[in-house]
Formats: C-alpha cells, sequence, structure tokens
C-alpha cells in the first residue's frame, strides 16, 4: 500500500474539508452549550480517515478547513478558527499513530473522536487563560467542554462506519479503505 495520497484521497479530503465549512456556516445556531462543533469535526474529519486509510488524512482535513473558514469568515477569533480546526485534527491523527490497529473500527474512531474533544476543549482553556480567568474557572470550563464536546465527538464517530458502509456500497471507497475487521 503506498503511503502517498493520490488524486482520488486528495479529492475525497479537499470535498470534506469544503463540507464541513458549508454545512457548519448554514448551521450557525446558538445552542446554548458547548461542544456541539465536535459532532461536524469528529463525524468528517473520521470519514476522511476511513475512505483514504491513511494517518495525515485528518490533519489534511483539518488544515483545508481552517483555511477555508478563514478565507469565508465563517466564525469569529481570526487566527485561532484556524487552530480551532487544525488543533483536534492533528490531536486525532496522532492517536491514531499510537492506536492504529490495536481495536475494532468502532472502538478506534470513538477513541480517536475523544482525543481530538480534549484537544478542541484545550484550545478553548488556553483561550480562557489568556484572557486572564481565574485557573479554577479555566479547569471548571475545560472539564464542561471536554464532557460536552466528548459526547458530540463519540455520536459523530458512532456514525462513521455506516457512512463508510453506504459510501463502500456505491463503490466510493478506494480498495485500501477502512473495513471493519
Amino acid at each position: 500500500m503506498s503511503s502517498r495520497f493520490n488524486l482520488h484521497h486528495s479529492l475525497f479530503i479537499g470535498f470534506c474539508a469544503t463540507l464541513l465549512v458549508v454545512i457548519k456556516s448554514m448551521l450557525r445556531m446558538k445552542l446554548g452549550f458547548s461542544g456541539h462543533s465536535m459532532f461536524l469535526m469528529s463525524l468528517f474529519y473520521l470519514v476522511c480517515y476511513g475512505a483514504t486509510n491513511k494517518v495525515g488524512s485528518i490533519s489534511l482535513c483539518g488544515l483545508l478547513s481552517g483555511m477555508l473558514a478563514m478565507i469565508l469568515g465563517v466564525g469569529k477569533g481570526g487566527l485561532f478558527i484556524l487552530l480551532k480546526f487544525t488543533l483536534p485534527a492533528m490531536a486525532m491523527d496522532i492517536g491514531l499513530l499510537f492506536i492504529g490497529a490495536l481495536f475494532s473500527l468502532k472502538v478506534r474512531l470513538i477513541l480517536v473522536a475523544l482525543i481530538g474533544s480534549v484537544a478542541w476543549a484545550l484550545k478553548s482553556g488556553v483561550q480562557d487563560f489568556l484572557v486572564g480567568m481565574d485557573m479554577n474557572i479555566v479547569l471548571l470550563q475545560f472539564g464542561i467542554n471536554c464532557l460536552s464536546g466528548g459526547a458530540f465527538a463519540v455520536l459523530g464517530a458512532l456514525l462513521v462506519p455506516l457512512i463508510l458502509k453506504r459510501l463502500d456500497a456505491h463503490d466510493l471507497l478506494m480498495k485500501n479503505g477502512m473495513r471493519d475487521k
């Protein structure tokens, strides 16, 4: 199996990144609780990984999503938008390096989604700390963000095998795509 991305992989990663930003910008709802953005992020990042079966595809999707969100002005925060999309993606890829083939597909996807949600909450915690919040409040907010982001990330991760199965049924996955082993 080649470790390089081919045109099919690149197009699929770009499609997932674009779809993530477009759906996120269309559904700009304030739900009143944190973490709901991790649903879409974990869903699209893990579909990218499942379709390409390459470590690095999640980081590439996160980087493309962040740059596209910055260009389109989705959200607020300037360069923090790039960090918001890229940090969880990089954490997910690093997590895949350590748990790559140790678990079944569903367990692997859930663990990687949880790793991404912790990185997402860490970014918010660092922002809170930099603006001068009390450390107890920063830690409490970090814990709340980890729990809520983790719950949404797991929901997104549980949908990935269904999506991959549908993509495979329509012959949209290449031969090296993820299979539930």
